[in-house]
């Protein structure tokens, strides 16, 4: 199968995946602290590293209808929230292109 690449972030503070403790993203990184995910509280991210995008799909969120793609930790395939692939409301996207995680998924390191 070949050997998994894991890109490390640098900086004293990184968020990781809760379940095998590699890198997902910077604070640096965070857009807004004041979104909801499936299990509670998320931040909206620029960019996220060791992640893989599942399938796109419609889905009707509380603000209005957008095109995602599951995100999954690329190293326990856990999933961890989601990417705005098209927002269909005007208002709705400055959220395209970025990345939902779960706070109930991540861990704080270096806090």
């Amino acid at each position: 199968m070949g050997l998994l690449f894991v890109e490390s972030l640098p900086g004293p503070k990184v968020f990781k995946c809760k379940f095998c403790g590699v890198d997902s993203a910077s604070p640096d990184a965070i857009v807004s602290k004041e979104f909801r995910g499936r299990h509670g509280r998320a931040y909206l991210f620029d960019s996220v590293v060791n992640v893989s995008l599942g399938p796109r799909e419609d889905r009707l969120l509380m603000t209005g209808l957008h095109t995602v793609n599951d995100i999954y930790c690329s190293c326990c395939q856990r999933l961890l929230g989601w990417r705005y692939e098209k927002a269909y409301s005007e208002d709705q996207k400055y959220k395209e292109g970025k990345y939902i995680l779960e706070k109930h998924m991540m861990l704080k390191e270096g806090w």
